[in-house]
Order: structure tokens, then C-alpha cells, then sequence
């Protein structure tokens, strides 16, 4: 398989992933191109080997984990903007919407953990961190997802 046929058939299926992590298209297409354009460079070497689609995969992971890292401090702005800006996807559901409002560590824990279906040791292994930290991460991801998601109670109010 050429490079050009990988990506006309895994490309699609790429920037979902993209999507996923990033939780905006424009970001998931930066990064998807990023991604492509690191294994179009390494191409020869990477097709003798039997899962190139693992290999962008993880350098996605690895790319959105370092770039969150870079900008997660808080930026100071001189001016407030005057109106909320929010990006809308056709296939958002209430879901990915949640999933987009977790901070960027443990969003990337849960999409590699239930969409990729990785273990915990090979999620720590991928980003950098310990088992430990990878199971706290998915831990505090998943009790805000459960406040969120929960529907107030009547008999409550």
C-alpha cells in the first residue's frame, strides 16, 4: 500500500479520531495533517511494518498531549470578548458535548480508554505518565461526566 492509498482510506476514519481528542474540527483537521505529514516523512520505513494506522494514532495522542501542554497555562487577554463563541459539529451529541468541557488529560484518558479500547498500562505507556495517574485521570473524568449528565431530581427541587 502507497501512502496516497493509506490515506484516501484511513483518512476519514483519522480525523474522527482527531475530532475525538481535539473536541473541535478545526483542531482535529491541524492535528490529523500534523499527523499525516509526520508519517508521509517516515513512509519507507513505517509501511515495512504491519500497523501504520497504530503509528498515527499514537503520534496524534502524543501531539494533542504535547500541545495542551504547552497552552495550558492561562492566557490573559486585554479585552473580554462580547459574545460566547461555540463550535457546532453535525454529529455532536450531548455526549462528546460533556466530553469536550473535560480538561484535555483526562479527555485523552477516556477516548483512549473506551474508543480505542486501550488498557491502562498502554495508555500510561502512550502519554507519558503512570498506570496510577491514567486510572485517577479516568476516575475524576468520569465523576464530572456523571454530575453533569445527571438529570436533577424533582423531589429534589
Amino acid at each position: 500500500m502507497e501512502f496516497a492509498d493509506f490515506v484516501a482510506a484511513r483518512g476519514d476514519a483519522l480525523y474522527r479520531y482527531g475530532y475525538v481528542l481535539t473536541g473541535n474540527a478545526e483542531d482535529a483537521a491541524d492535528l490529523t495533517q500534523e499527523a499525516l505529514m509526520r508519517l508521509g516523512n517516515a513512509w519507507p520505513r513505517i509501511k515495512k511494518k504491519d500497523d501504520p494506522e497504530g503509528y498515527v494514532r499514537t503520534t496524534m495522542a502524543r501531539l494533542h498531549i504535547s500541545i495542551w501542554r504547552r497552552l495550558r497555562r492561562e492566557r490573559l487577554v486585554a479585552a473580554v470578548p462580547e459574545g460566547a463563541h461555540a463550535d457546532v459539529h453535525p454529529d455532536e451529541t450531548g455526549l462528546w458535548n460533556e466530553l469536550r468541557g473535560l480538561p484535555p488529560k483526562q479527555r485523552a484518558v477516556l477516548v483512549l480508554r473506551y474508543y480505542e479500547d486501550l488498557s491502562d498500562q498502554e495508555i500510561a505507556d502512550l502519554l507519558g505518565i503512570s498506570r496510577g495517574t491514567v486510572r485517577s485521570q479516568a476516575f475524576r473524568a468520569l465523576e464530572k461526566l456523571r454530575v453533569r449528565m445527571t438529570p436533577v431530581k424533582a423531589e429534589a427541587l
